[in-house]
């Protein structure tokens, strides 16, 4: 198992993405630490995988919410380390210049502000360990952006940028960051960027060369690689789990 003996936090761990690198991780062999704001979620998920997580309620546009999940992580499992920045928000399409401040504040803090303090939280550790993983869930939409998504777009342009600079910064202590680009996939999410109906999901579907949209199984394992020692020479690489569409 690649995550044998390895915790782990997963932010927004209780549906879509975070769901399958929670599920992925445990059958590795990690223990997870896994925050989501929905506590019924984050309860459903700890309930049906196991005595390997933890849930935690959360709000990552704050440090506390962090270092609570990082208490926990060492309390329950005695260490940490892995972070998983996977929650995330989207928008709706909007003009660019019709979107109000309240959509966007949510949209940085989130999306942006969570990475943030993510580092705030784990970073000493890592560093007094000299090891540890994090990993950033950006987006494609942050390497080809699509029109009337641009301050969404934006935000996972930023979480690519913060996973190179802070991959540099961080590499000479032992730790690794990266990101994983998802394209649209059946989650939650996917309702925000689409409107409902099979005519539209296929229009989306068309848009991907291998012919399907991404799967939360498909984040897991590429999560569980990044973060594992296998790839102990990846750093600073945002990978594109998309199906080819930025190709």
């Amino acid at each position: 198992m690649r995550l044998a003996g390895k915790v782990a936090i997963v932010t927004g761990g209780g549906s879509g993405f975070g769901e399958g690198i929670v599920r992925k991780f445990v059958t590795e062999g990690a223990l997870v630490v896994l925050m989501d704001r929905d506590e019924a979620a984050a309860a459903r998920v700890a309930a049906e995988v196991g005595e390997n997580v933890r849930p935690i309620t959360g709000d990552v546009s704050t440090l506390g919410s962090f270092e609570a999940a990082a208490d926990l992580a060492r309390s329950a499992f005695s260490g940490l380390d892995i972070l998983v920045n996977n929650a995330g928000v989207a928008q709706p399409p909007l003009a660019l210049e019709t979107m109000n401040e309240e959509m966007f504040d949510r949209i940085a803090n989130v999306n942006m502000r969570s990475i943030y303090n993510g580092a705030r939280a784990v970073v000493a550790h890592f560093k007094s360990i000299k090891s540890g993983a994090i990993l950033n869930v950006a987006s494609t939409g942050g390497v080809s952006p699509r029109p009337n998504l641009t301050w969404y777009n934006a935000s996972k342009g930023w979480a690519i940028a913060a996973t190179r600079a802070m991959a540099v910064e961080l590499a000479p202590f032992g730790i690794r960051v990266n990101a994983i680009n998802p394209v649209a996939g059946d989650t939650p999410l996917l309702s925000t960027f689409i409107s409902s109906g099979e005519e539209n999901r296929a229009r989306v579907v068309a848009t991907i060369p291998i012919g399907r949209l991404s799967t939360p199984a498909d984040m897991g394992n590429a999560a569980a690689f990044l973060c594992s020692d296998e790839a102990s020479m990846i750093t600073g690489v945002d990978l594109n789990v998309d199906g080819g569409k930025c190709i």
